[in-house]
């Protein structure tokens, strides 16, 4: 079969999708992230931001589901990302280094890639993959803390995802959506692990990309190897080889020009209040684009990623950019690359083009 059949249309690299319910998405996550932030600026806690912010992911789950069908898939989301949150700010607890680029942060990060991708596929959440899940762990697992920065990994975070559900449940308090009757939907669908073979399939590949991807970045040595796992699930994140491949090509071309946004933003050296009300920019901004062309909300997440490092660490510039661009290419081409090996999309691929010629 061509090589080009397994690749996107070029049109592809460009076109953006219908805006769906983005605004709404957007408005969730920008409240979801901007109340815990300001609260933690207000009592002088800026440094927990990355565990407040992976709670608040939680917003970002069931993004076109009613209210209702959206409660359970946030919940399982919510507990998910507060164990993966408090788990790597543990690990950072009790690593003899205490710091990124370790090999336990690269093992932790590849099994919580594999438990939530289970769990995901189970709850049939929305965004697939566990992509936020492993940037938490890794993250966290890579910000020197202590035991009180356990508990507070573990606390923020939590207090994070239930505002964040709360958030998304406020759809309730609508006289139009309370008029409006969506069925029910079990909240947790545990037999499909065990009977549908692609959920196991996902999972290890999911957790073989965050294993190849962390290694090299580890050999490599430049830091910060979260960032390549991330890279490399996020171009996992498909539904068939050239979605993937797409997907890997967006990546790597909205962080190029994100960076370049993030260097400018970098030296302006904000801080305070500053940096919070960019960040709740960034992430509502994203949103309304992410759903559209993911490559163009790259080019807002890329920022936003490194301004909310800064939060947390002391990094120079120069080396955070650098850092992103060569972890987020070894994650693409490590995501890319397994998803050519996947039998099952090429195949797919080879049936709906015979069906076409038919």
């Amino acid at each position: 079969m061509p090589f080009a059949d397994h690749l996107p249309h070029p049109r592809d690299l460009v076109r953006f999708g219908p805006p769906a319910a983005s605004n709404a998405v957007a408005l969730r996550a920008g409240v979801s992230v901007a109340v815990p932030l300001a609260t933690l600026m207000l009592t002088g806690h800026l440094e927990w931001a990355a565990y407040a912010a992976f709670g608040a992911f939680t917003a970002l789950y069931g993004r076109i589901e009613g209210y209702r069908r959206r409660l359970p898939t946030q919940l399982a989301a919510a507990a998910v990302l507060v164990a993966a949150t408090g788990g790597g700010a543990l690990l950072a607890a009790t690593s003899p280094s205490n710091a990124a680029g370790t090999w336990p942060i690269v093992l932790a990060a590849a099994a919580t890639a594999v438990v939530a991708s289970l769990i995901g596929d189970a709850a049939g959440w929305h965004p697939v993959g566990p992509l936020f899940a492993v940037f938490a762990i890794a993250t966290c697992a890579a910000i020197p803390t202590d035991s009180g920065g356990v508990v507070a990994s573990f606390v923020v975070s939590a207090a994070t995802a239930a505002f964040a559900v709360g958030v998304g449940a406020l759809g309730a308090l609508s006289r139009r959506r309370r008029a409006v009757h969506h069925p029910a939907r079990l909240p947790f669908g545990a037999r499909r692990v065990v009977d549908d073979p692609q959920v196991l399939r996902h999972a290890v590949r999911y957790g073989l990309a965050a294993l190849v991807a962390g290694s090299v970045a580890n050999v490599i040595g430049i830091g910060h190897p979260g960032w390549a796992m991330v890279a490399a699930i996020a171009s996992l994140v498909g539904p068939d080889t050239p979605g993937r491949v797409l997907r890997g090509l967006h990546r790597v071309a909205g962080t190029a020009v994100g960076l370049v946004i993030a260097a400018a933003l970098l030296s302006l050296h904000l801080d305070g209040w500053a940096v919070v009300a960019t960040v709740v920019v960034l992430q509502t901004v994203t949103e309304l684009f992410v759903g559209r062309n993911y490559g163009f909300a790259m080019i807002f997440i890329t920022p936003m990623a490194l301004l909310m490092t800064t939060m947390v660490t002391v990094t120079p510039t120069d080396v955070l950019v650098r850092d992103r661009g060569v972890e987020t290419f070894v994650g693409a081409v490590v995501g890319v690359g397994l998803a050519f090996l996947a039998t099952e999309h090429r195949a797919a691929v080879r049936t709906a083009r015979s069906t076409l010629e038919a």
